[in-house]
């Protein structure tokens, strides 16, 4: 290597510039052909570092003059002072892909790590089993540590069983069951807290970003609808398992069964003739005393927002007053209604459809009560869906996928048919014939959207003194 010469600052003369350039060209990382090479940096670059980094190197001056050989670097010091130069100046390379043992091996790592943290029914050998497709597709991918790492990360969540907190609007006798089956299907743990759609969505909206909630499960689109800016976007895929008219059209809800509004009567002291084409008809001061409703029932309270919807707020409000008027019996649901109305204690209750079945099922054929649509449709024959999303707020959101899936999967599906009389929303499924066909009934064409104003259908209830 020619010598240095001192002449105020530390300076290299071209060729030895020269030398130092090809050096760092060959001999700082590996071979293109087996390391991926950081961006190249452009000349005058490469020499402004080269240049300060033997300036760093040099020894400061003296007062006396210094021989050569006492001021220069050997060829190996100045390779290395290049070397760390550049790569301090340069971008770091991308990390090589993982070999597939390398990936095995965290997989391993992760199951372990979940096993001893979570109490799972599962095995080690069942959730790596689960993982490999998240392997197998990031080793065809050529993908990185980290973004392997986030693969296997949510293979874990879809393995894992988890656990699951679910608000219930819907009374524990006609969904627990169902619940329980998917509890045991996929291992979850599943704690539910039940009550009136209305007061949870209240309880929602107060706890707000709190919840520890991860479903709502709602008797009607007005309780889903009230706190809707609380729930997360279903995936695409879920929300296809159902009409468009059973979903929400923001995309955070989903309906699970479909429920009509009918008059239930006592078939051996009244005939369908009997009974007044559309509800409105039952203001008539002949059905005073002989009447029962649940105005804080979700269900009844839909029904009144369908009323608005159809008729408006004037005549919506007069309905309220003439039945009012009419001195209804009140009771604090639905079942409580039919009873009624096998005993004789009422002539007419509002209800949905299928509490009528769950007796017929229990008492048989000669139970004394029946269905009755409307004739003429409107309000009283609404159908309405019973639905449920995914808290925003959520941490277990694929275990609440999971659940959603569930409900509109064959089992759920032939549940609600088969064990609560309601119309399943996805095709395919069988329903008793007990059940009048939905195309057979005479409801109103109501967008689900315009159900959700249960804030002004409970002000208009209490308005009118329905409500206290």
């Amino acid at each position: 290597m020619r010598s240095m010469n001192r002449v105020g600052p530390v300076v290299l003369p071209m060729m030895a510039l020269a030398l130092l350039m090809s050096l760092l060209l060959t001999g700082c990382g590996a071979s293109p052909n087996t390391q991926p090479q950081p961006p190249a940096m452009d000349e005058a670059a490469l020499q402004a570092i080269v240049r300060q980094a033997v300036q760093d190197a040099a020894p400061a001056p003296q007062p006396a003059p210094m021989s050569q050989a006492e001021t220069q670097p050997d060829e190996e010091a100045l390779r290395s002072i290049v070397r760390e130069a550049v790569q301090d100046a340069a971008p770091a390379p991308e990390p090589a892909p993982m070999s597939q043992a390398e990936m095995q091996q965290m997989v391993e790592d992760a199951v372990m790590a979940s096993m001893d943290s979570r109490d799972t029914p599962l095995s080690a050998e069942e959730i790596e089993r689960a993982v490999q497709s998240a392997v197998s597709e990031a080793s065809s991918e050529n993908v990185t540590r980290a973004e392997l790492e986030e693969a296997i990360s949510g293979a874990l969540d879809e393995a894992l069983p988890g656990e699951l907190v679910i608000y219930s609007g819907r009374s524990q006798t006609l969904v627990d069951a169902v619940i329980q089956q998917f509890s045991q299907a996929t291992g979850v743990e599943v704690k539910v807290k039940y009550g009136g759609t209305s007061q949870l969505a209240a309880t929602l909206l107060e706890e707000g970003q709190n919840s520890p909630a991860d479903i709502f499960f709602a008797q009607d689109p007005g309780g889903l609808g009230a706190v809707e800016s609380l729930l997360a976007e279903l995936p695409q895929e879920v929300l296809d398992r159902v009409p468009s008219w059973a979903r929400s059209s923001q995309g955070k809800w989903v309906g699970l069964s479909g429920r009509a509004r009918v008059l239930v009567y006592n078939p051996e002291t009244l005939s369908e003739q009997d009974l007044p084409d559309d509800i409105f008809g039952l203001t008539d001061p002949k059905w005073k005393g002989r009447l029962g409703w649940a105005p804080t029932n979700a269900s009844f309270q839909t029904m009144v927002t369908a009323m608005r919807t159809v008729w408006g707020e004037d005549k919506t409000r007069r309905w309220l007053e003439g039945i009012m008027a009419n001195e209804p019996r009140m009771y604090p649901k639905n079942t409580p209604q039919v009873a009624a109305a096998a005993a004789g204690e009422i002539d007419v209750g509002m209800v949905n459809h299928y509490y009528l079945f769950r007796f017929l099922a229990e008492e048989g054929e000669a139970f004394p009560a029946r269905n009755y649509h409307p004739r003429a449709g409107g309000p009283g024959s609404t159908v309405m869906v019973a639905g449920a999303g995914i808290l925003d707020t959520s941490e277990n959101r694929a275990t609440a996928k999971k659940f959603l899936e569930f409900m509109l999967s064959t089992v759920g599906q032939q549940y609600f048919a088969g064990q609560t009389f309601e119309y399943p929303l996805v095709e395919g499924i069988k329903t008793p014939h007990v059940l009048t066909p939905l195309a057979d009934i005479n409801h109103p064409n109501i967008a689900l959207k315009d159900l959700a104003d249960l804030a002004a259908t409970q002000d208009l209830l209490r308005d009118t003194g329905v409500l206290p």
